[in-house]
Formats: C-alpha cells, sequence, structure tokens
C-alpha cells in the first residue's frame, strides 16, 4: 500500500508468526505500535521466547531461586516459549502432536492465539477500528490451524473466517474471510531478505 488514496483512513493489524512472532498496529500505513519492546523476547509467545512476563518472576528466580542473571536470560531467551512448554520449537511438531493428542500441544497452541487474540483486542482499541487483519511469515502462511484459533469467536471485531479458504496452500496473497466478514482476513507471503536488501538499497543511494 503505497499510494496516499489507499493508506488514508486505513486500520490494519499484521500477525507475524515464524520461530519469532511480532504484532503491529498500523494506521494509515504507518505502525503506531509493535508487541516487541527493548529487545525481540517481548509479546507473543514464540518458538523458545517466552513473550510478554511478569517482570517478578526474574526477581523471584534470582532472589529465592537462586538462578543467576545469565540463567534467566537463557531460560526466556531459548529455553521458553513453544519449547518450554511441550518440548518442541517446530510449530509442525506441535500441531502433528496435538492431532495425536497430546494435552500440553494442545494447551500451548490455545495458549499461543489466546495471547495473539488479546494483542488484536489491544490494537482495536489502540486504531479505533479495524479494517484488516494480516497473517504473514512461516506459520503465519501456513498453519491452517493457527489461524483457525485466532479467528474464532472474533466476530465482535467483524472477523469471519472462511473454513474452507482458511485451507488453500498458495504462495500468492489470498483472502480467507467469507463474504460477510466485516474485517477482511488475509495471508500475505513474506519476504524479509528483499525488504531488507530493498530498505539497504534506498539508503544507500541517499
Amino acid at each position: 500500500m503505497k499510494s496516499n488514496s489507499i493508506n488514508s483512513g486505513s486500520k490494519i493489524i499484521t500477525i507475524h508468526l515464524g520461530n519469532g512472532c511480532s504484532i503491529s498496529a498500523i494506521k494509515d500505513g504507518k505502525s503506531v505500535d509493535h508487541s516487541l519492546g527493548f529487545a525481540p523476547m517481548n509479546g507473543l509467545i514464540m518458538g523458545t521466547r517466552s513473550g510478554d512476563v511478569d517482570p517478578s518472576v526474574i526477581f523471584h528466580m534470582v532472589n529465592a531461586l537462586g538462578y543467576s542473571l545469565e540463567e534467566v536470560n537463557t531460560l526466556l531467551q531459548k529455553q521458553s516459549g513453544m519449547l518450554g512448554l511441550t518440548g518442541y520449537s517446530d510449530l509442525r511438531e506441535i500441531e502433528e502432536n496435538a492431532q495425536k493428542g497430546n494435552a500440553e500441544c494442545q494447551l500451548a497452541l490455545e495458549m499461543k492465539a489466546y495471547r495473539i487474540k488479546k494483542f488484536i483486542g489491544s490494537y482495536v482499541a489502540v486504531l479505533n477500528g479495524l479494517d484488516a487483519i494480516v497473517f504473514t511469515a512461516g506459520i503465519g502462511e501456513n498453519s491452517s490451524y493457527i489461524r483457525k484459533l485466532v479467528c474464532t469467536d472474533m466476530d465482535y471485531f467483524g472477523i469471519e473466517l472462511d473454513a474452507n479458504k482458511n485451507e488453500i496452500r498458495s504462495k500468492e496473497i489470498r483472502v480467507i474471510n467469507t463474504s460477510n466478514s466485516k474485517t477482511k482476513v488475509l495471508v500475505v507471503p513474506t519476504n524479509e531478505e528483499f525488504e531488507i536488501a530493498n530498505q539497504v538499497y534506498h539508503l544507500l543511494l541517499n
């Protein structure tokens, strides 16, 4: 969306789901809020990163449980998230085991979707409305199950997922909401390498 006419008045939430995860509130083509903080550990539940935690947990681990700060950092960065919840960091393995009845994997997937839904709710408030949500990156593009979990019981925000469209796999941008959905639901393939190269190119030109 490059033209001002398209960006004007738009309210979009982008949901980047890979091993690292983030969510952004975009108004009139500009990001106004983002789930990551000082470091890429904040916000959503990720492959090995915890996402949001009560800061008091860190002090409890150091003062009461005897962890060093380095151990806490390693635990929250590399041993938490979906890995800590299930023993797996790859969502494909987690979904496969959830389908086989693994209760820990089922719960972890529900927790992941719940955290995303909480951010959507808060960002709708920030944007004062919602025109579209966008799923992108490896999990966002390929996991129909996560998209289904996130979009379930979101009719208050005008989100209605088309079950058949949600199951379609494609490398193209696609719309997966029902015709009655007030909010667009899109799957947009990401190309981070191209975007980085493109921005570096334009930076060097200036």
